[in-house]
């Protein structure tokens, strides 16, 4: 009998949601899987530290985000972005090519109302027997965490931006 894939959400106000995720990608790279990471919010502009790891590593990689929803200057566009962003996550989930499917910041569409919560509910219960799902972001809704398996939540305790310390490469990104 095959083991089941499992499906994990980090969510919660606290630092270490996606870092987790990308830990997760390292074991999934050291096991021989086919991995492929889907950033939901992140623009291309923002050359993330665990990007480069991925390609370095062959990596599937997405960044089909426009940037943070506060910097935005046409929130049209940054929901269709976003709404682009689960259809291709919707995508490799169903297609089971992948052992695993990171869907980085994606309880950002679900929040935002960009896609209703039953279209994640639907394709990540339905995903096929081989592709495990790690999904990250605050606000993971209640339909999503009761078909989860694992659910963390980080919660801050204190946090370096609170006392005015910008985002440092190697640490944030």
């Amino acid at each position: 009998m095959p083991i089941a894939s499992r499906f994990l959400i980090n969510t919660g106000t606290g630092k270490g949601k996606s870092s987790a995720a990308m830990g997760v990608m390292g074991r999934s790279w050291a096991r021989g899987w086919d991995t492929a990471v889907v950033q939901f919010v992140k623009s291309e502009k923002w050359k993330v530290g665990e990007r480069k790891l991925a390609e370095h590593l062959g990596i599937e990689w997405h960044t089909l985000g426009d940037g943070f929803t506060w910097e935005s200057t046409d929130m049209d566009e940054t929901a269709a972005k976003g709404r682009a962003a689960w259809g291709r996550a919707a995508e490799l989930i169903a297609a089971g090519d992948h052992d695993l499917v990171i869907l980085d910041e994606a309880t950002y569409v679900v929040k935002y109302g960009w896609v209703p919560v039953g279209d994640l509910v639907e394709v990540i219960a339905a995903r096929p027997t081989r592709t495990n799902v790690v999904m990250t972001g605050r606000y993971a809704p209640p339909e999503l965490i009761e078909i989860a398996d694992t659910v963390t939540e980080m919660v801050k305790v204190k946090h370096a931006m609170d006392q005015g310390i910008t985002a440092r490469k190697g640490i944030e990104f």
